[in-house]
């Protein structure tokens, strides 16, 4: 059976690690009136589960939970990412990627699924059998071609586990999410490293490739003006060169 309006409420507090009555303080209403709305005493009104979402910083796909559990109408659909409604924004992320070459550029998933990518990003990816539709949470945990290539292995484990907590944090929950932190911190702990050391400044990804090694840090873009479930979720990452000898591997790599 579907949850009710106030259980769900509550798990996001707790989430968020807030209050009754804080959460009340900063929507500008009673505690009196979040505890009746969480003990089905009170019915929420469409403004009331916004506000409270808001002030929760829920997802967009969060915030259609609460509206649905309330008996009302979601606020954002999910569309098929090849519906023509979002070709714009496809054609955006696509013009990014194209213009950030010679340097690698991809399109990731809330799950780390590859969309899309570049053909620098495709040639640094083929050598371990990543292609488009992959899994990079899985190709990261379980792909010995790509785990031998990355130089620095612990360091991107740590890295990639720190975004990953980030991420599931923002989404409240997610089975897939949560196991990949799970098994990271596993094989973290197993490496007999610090699993809480503050991170550096920049942690570039060293990869082995051709005889050389290259190094990346990315940046990464999200849409958000969207009322799209499905695009809000994509990630565009675009990784940089770390070092001059970087740089200069990747322009050499340039058509012409």
């Amino acid at each position: 059976m579907a949850e009710s309006f106030g259980l769900v409420l509550k798990k996001w507090r707790g989430l968020r690690r807030m209050s009754q009555m804080g959460l009340a303080l900063q929507a500008g209403v009673s505690a009196r009136h979040v505890s009746f709305l969480e003990s089905g005493r009170a019915r929420p009104s469409r403004g009331m589960v916004l506000r409270l979402s808001e002030e929760l910083q829920l997802p967009g796909g969060a915030q259609n939970q609460l509206l649905t559990a309330a008996g009302l109408a979601p606020a954002y659909a999910r569309r098929a990412l090849e519906d023509a409604e979002l070709a714009p924004l496809r054609q955006a992320a696509e013009r990014m990627m194209a213009a950030h070459a010679p340097f690698p550029a991809m399109i990731i998933d809330r799950h780390w699924r590859l969309l899309d990518l570049n053909p620098p990003m495709g040639l640094m990816l083929s050598s371990a059998g990543i292609a488009k539709g992959s899994s990079l949470i899985e190709a990261l945990l379980d792909n010995a071609a790509l785990r031998a290539a990355l130089e620095n292995l612990e360091e991107v484990e740590r890295l990639s586990l720190a975004r990953l907590r980030t991420e599931l944090a923002h989404f409240g929950s997610d089975p897939v999410l949560e196991q990949a932190v799970a098994r990271l911190q596993e094989n973290i702990a197993a490496s007999g490293g610090p699993q809480d050391a503050v991170l550096p400044a920049v942690i570039p990804a060293r990869y082995r490739m051709g005889g050389q090694v290259l190094a990346f840090f990315s940046t990464i873009t999200q849409f958000g003006g969207t009322g799209d479930l499905a695009m809000s979720e994509l990630r565009i990452e675009m990784l940089f060169p770390a070092d001059s000898g970087t740089r200069a591997a990747m322009d050499a790599m340039a058509p012409g």
